[in-house]
């Protein structure tokens, strides 16, 4: 008899404005940040990370739960507490949250937490890049361009992007090559001006 292999993870798809509202807290983030990289850690490992007590951690971690963000992985042999995992290979925020004005600001104040956080760790990297080899500071950086997108091209684009991703997305870590290390992709794609202002 051969055991059930695990389902391939699929997007954990958020759609309303609690579920999206457990995600703005920065430890909450930070342990994503973790966990949807492939790792499974305990709660007191994800406390570790965030600057938190475990009880504390704990909490945060049964409210991702219940949102179906975060799970538990499968108890190890060495009597160690359980351990947690990402629930799926990605968090999206649906479009359809748009539709409901309380979910659109709790997915407006997810934006401000993520991007608070985003330019927190961009800084921290600028701090110590001249400690870096030259060939991860030519790597690493920001890219930005204005372009002109029908809708059509820039769904295409985000297709494009989220293929070239999802190539990497989730490394167990029997999967990650020798020298790989953890590397925030952020992209961000909006419209610059209001439908108002075209011509």
């Amino acid at each position: 008899m051969t055991p059930r292999s695990r389902k391939k993870p699929q997007p954990v798809v958020l759609d309303d404005a609690r579920s999206i509202k457990a995600l703005t807290h920065p430890a909450r983030l930070a342990v994503i940040d973790e966990l949807y990289s492939g790792r499974e850690l305990t709660a007191t490992e994800c406390a570790e990370i965030v600057g938190l007590s475990p009880s504390a951690m704990s909490y945060h971690l049964r409210a991702l739960e219940r949102f179906g963000i975060v799970t538990r992985a499968e108890a190890g042999q060495d009597g160690r507490e359980r351990p947690w995992r990402a629930a799926g290979n990605s968090v999206t925020v649906t479009a359809a949250a748009a539709g409901s004005r309380i979910a659109h600001a709790a997915s407006a104040a997810l934006a401000t937490s993520v991007l608070r956080r985003l330019g927190d760790r961009f800084g921290a990297w600028l701090d110590r890049s001249a400690e870096e080899s030259e060939p991860w500071q030519e790597a690493s950086g920001i890219s930005s361009a204005t372009l002109w997108l029908t809708l059509e091209e820039a769904q295409q684009v985000e297709r494009e992007l989220e293929q070239i991703v999802a190539r990497y997305r989730g490394r167990a870590t029997s999967k990650r090559p020798a020298g790989a290390r953890r590397v925030s992709l952020d992209i961000l794609m909006f419209p610059l001006d209001a439908p108002t202002d075209l011509h």
